[in-house]
């Protein structure tokens, strides 16, 4: 099992950096310029998948986030509640920003995009 490794300079995560010319291993910030000889040549990634019950679970739980912009210019179309808060992220299969509106109304939750 590994460990973390964090910058000596400036305290950040170290990553993993291959050179190709030295063909060696090293760990690499991204802050600073520091970087340091890899002791171990395995390294570990942990993917996690969420299942579709979680992600819906944060969306709905977005309309009560105080940090999230709110607008009252769209109405929801399934309730007709005035009020929605939005962002903006990726949608599976496009490269560009999607923008998703999330229902405030607690009873209903509707969640579409422009």
């Amino acid at each position: 099992m590994s460990t973390m490794k964090f910058c000596r300079e400036c305290n950040n995560i170290l990553y993993p950096k291959e050179d190709r010319e030295q063909k060696i291993l090293l760990y690499a910030c991204r802050n600073c310029d520091h970087q340091e000889v890899a002791d171990n040549n395995c390294v570990y990634r942990n993917e996690i998948h969420h299942s579709v019950g979680e992600r819906t679970q944060v969306l709905q739980d977005v309309a009560a986030d105080p940090t999230l912009p709110r607008t009252k210019s769209v109405r929801c179309a399934v309730c007709g509640h005035p009020e929605a808060v939005f962002f903006q992220a990726t949608s599976r299969g496009e490269e560009g920003m999607t923008l998703f509106f999330v229902c405030c109304n607690p009873s209903c939750g509707y969640r579409w995009r422009d």
